[in-house]
């Protein structure tokens, strides 16, 4: 089988949307490279949908300009780019089998029928739905309906995939499921893949690299690792799981770490270039990173009372109160009550550090 995208080496975008006043997506600069998984992450509203309908081509940028291997296709319409779309909501044909649903794309091109038939199998087994043909979209399951899309649309060999939050209909254990097989996918054909999505598990375990919108601003594009452990502001830590932000005031750097103060807590964190002795920050820890016991290897330990419990199953999340009023989050699979009072470890290679916003 040919695999899709063979004729993909780059994809470069410089595009800004803007409708009336306001700007959804504001000078995005990106390219993508043959065979990368490229994820845009963000919350409703960001831009990354309105980007990938513009990679598209259902909608028009309002500024600048998409090149493929250096050629502009931002305006050639959507049939001609050559990339294939999956979409929330399937967009299957109802009233046509599972069969006639992938063909359909094909039936358009001079294509024999015998290739065509051959293809749709291909896709078919690829998907495992083979012996499913002759069924309808109602008769098949949620996960189901989203194989025959993504089979539709591997079909006609696409130069890029594109897709639009393709999981989001589904229950929390398709997700997990579908998320595994669509990576696979994408790595025995060889795709070149651009993904949105709102759910940072599906981001960080199918992307290569992740691309962090907010108000149609990029925030942040780095591998999932990069993304995960070291966000570069506020918002993407905060999008990733960091839960405890402390403004902070730096009082020292020294050996790659800050010590910084925040009202009568005193914090270490690892630190990057920019930041001066004196300035405003930010330092930012996961609940699940803070040690509960006193803190090893050159932690802060901070002591606070136990006033929210929070049950996870194999963990608890738990709201601890500083002596200065001060909220922290925890998660353990210690046992803990309302009520105890704990002493909460920070190691410095845990703690970042921000710049003030």
């Amino acid at each position: 089988m040919q695999a899709p995208g063979d004729q993909l080496t780059s994809l470069q975008l410089g595009i800004t949307k803007r409708y009336g006043n306001k700007t959804v997506l504001d000078n995005l600069q990106l390219e993508i490279r043959k065979g990368e998984f490229v994820t845009f992450l963000g919350p409703s509203g960001c831009g990354k949908s309105t980007a990938l309908s513009i990679v598209a081509g259902l909608i028009p940028a309002s500024e600048g300009e998409i090149r493929l291997n250096g050629e502009r296709v931002d305006n050639l319409p959507p049939e001609k780019r050559g990339f294939g779309m999956v979409f929330q909501n399937y967009a299957l044909f109802p009233h046509m089998t599972v069969y006639d649903n992938v063909a359909f794309g094909l039936t358009l091109t001079s294509i024999s029928k015998a290739e065509i038939d051959k293809r749709v199998q291909d896709m078919l087994r690829l998907v495992q739905l083979l012996g499913f043909e002759a069924r309808y979209p109602g008769q098949l399951s949620g996960g189901q309906q989203q194989r025959v899309a993504i089979a539709r649309a591997l079909v006609l060999r696409p130069r890029l995939m594109l897709f639009d939050e393709p999981l989001s209909n589904l229950d929390a254990k398709l997700r997990v499921e579908m998320r595994a097989e669509i990576k696979q996918i994408h790595a025995n054909l060889g795709l070149t893949s651009i993904y949105v999505t709102h759910d940072q598990a599906e981001a960080l375990s199918m992307s290569d690299r992740i691309v962090v919108l907010r108000n149609g601003v990029l925030m942040q594009s780095g591998s999932p690792q990069e993304i995960h452990d070291r966000p570069k502001n506020s918002f993407v830590a905060d999008f990733m799981g960091f839960r405890n932000f402390f403004p902070v005031r730096i009082t020292a750097l020294s050996n790659g770490a800050a010590t910084a103060t925040s009202g009568n807590l005193t914090l270490r964190a690892r630190a990057g270039d920019g930041f001066a002795v004196g300035s405003d920050a930010v330092m930012a820890i996961r609940p699940d990173d803070i040690q509960l016991g006193p803190g090893a290897g050159g932690a802060v330990t901070v002591p606070g009372r136990v006033e929210i419990v929070e049950y996870l199953g194999r963990e608890q999340e738990a709201a601890v109160r500083t002596a200065d009023d001060t909220r922290i989050w925890l998660r353990t699979a210690a046992h803990m009550q309302v009520g105890d009072q704990v002493e909460l470890g920070f190691p410095v290679d845990k703690v970042v550090l921000l710049p003030a916003e």
